[in-house]
This record gives structure tokens, C-alpha cells and sequence, in this order.
């Protein structure tokens, strides 16, 4: 008899190469651990990611809020600022009225600090209206009354009492204005 190797494999063998069912419900309950570690990482990581986005955001609202704020409380700093160069020469013109016996001097005072104030509401875009024979616009100007005019149309302004003023194209203060109506016909005597 000739002697061949056994080809039979040892229990050893058959182990390592497939192995016992427990071992590998083991094996994949430790991958399924090490994934579900993953998954938790990765579950902290979009957290903290979300936490810091919502932060930032919050912070994002607080600034654009003081900034609002700020606009409110400061819009007018340009303007209350030039109007302080009007506030002074009318001071001083007081003091010098008081002083002074000179009419002249005074009308002067007036009429420089006028064109000064005229100067800053040119500079922020505010306009005077003496709409005085322009169409009567209600939503510009204010009836005060009506005066029969033959020589006017009817609705048109025949006098500004106290001109309006716009501030770009919206209306600070309307015109007060008396309107021209059309002359009411003569009455027919019925008894005649």
C-alpha cells in the first residue's frame, strides 16, 4: 500500500475556515456596534453643527436688532445736527433784536437764518408747496373753504393760508388752501 496523505481536514481546519453560527451573530453584533458608534458620532457631530448654526443665527438677529434700533434712535442725527447752526443764529438774533434798536439789522438776522434753515431742508430733500393756481390736490393739499371765482375754474387753489411742505415725494404737511367753486346760477323767480 502506498501511503497518500489524508486529504481529510481536521476539525481545526473546518473551524477557521466557516465559522460556528455564534460567532458569527458576535461578529456582526460587534459591527453593528461599531456602525451604531458611527451613527452616533456622526449624530453628535450634525448636533453640535446645528447648535452652533442656531447660535449663530440668534446672534445674527441680536445684532440686526440693535442695529434697527439704533437707525430709529439715531435717523434724525444728521438733520437735528444741521438744525443746530439754525437754532443759533436765531439765538443770536434774538440777542442782537434785544440789544439793538436797528429794525434793519434785525430783518437782516431773519432773513440770513431763513436761508440757512432753506439751505438744510434743500440738503434733506424737503420742498415748500404754495400751490396758489395749481389744481386742487387733496391728497397735497387742505381745503380750508371755498370762494366762487369767475375768473378761476372750479377746484383750482386760489389762495395758500399756510404752504404745505413735502419730504421727497411724501407730504409732511398739507397746504391749507381756499378752492375756487363755480359761480352758483342766479335764482328764478318763481312768482314772477
Amino acid at each position: 500500500m502506498s501511503e497518500q496523505p489524508e486529504s481529510r481536514e481536521t476539525p481545526e481546519n473546518e473551524a477557521q475556515e466557516s465559522p460556528s453560527p455564534e460567532e458569527q451573530e458576535a461578529a456582526a453584533a460587534a459591527g453593528e456596534a461599531d456602525r451604531v458608534q458611527e451613527l452616533e458620532a456622526l449624530a453628535e457631530e450634525r448636533r453640535d453643527q446645528a447648535l452652533r448654526a442656531q447660535a449663530e443665527l440668534e446672534n445674527q438677529r441680536r445684532r440686526f436688532e440693535r442695529e434697527l434700533e439704533n437707525a430709529h434712535k439715531y435717523a434724525m442725527e444728521k438733520f437735528a445736527s444741521e438744525m443746530l447752526e439754525v437754532c443759533d443764529s436765531l439765538e443770536m438774533g434774538l440777542q442782537a433784536a434785544r440789544e439793538s434798536q436797528d429794525v434793519d439789522r434785525v430783518i437782516e438776522g431773519v432773513d440770513l437764518t431763513l436761508k440757512n434753515l432753506h439751505k438744510v431742508f434743500d440738503k434733506f430733500g424737503i420742498q415748500a408747496e404754495e400751490p396758489t393756481g395749481e389744481r386742487f390736490d387733496p391728497e397735497r393739499h387742505q381745503a380750508m373753504s371755498m370762494q366762487e371765482d369767475p375768473e378761476q375754474p372750479p377746484n383750482t387753489v386760489v389762495a395758500t393760508m399756510q404752504k404745505g411742505y413735502m419730504l421727497q415725494d411724501r407730504v409732511l404737511r398739507p397746504a391749507m388752501v381756499m378752492v375756487s367753486k363755480a359761480p352758483s346760477s342766479p335764482g328764478i323767480d318763481e312768482n314772477a
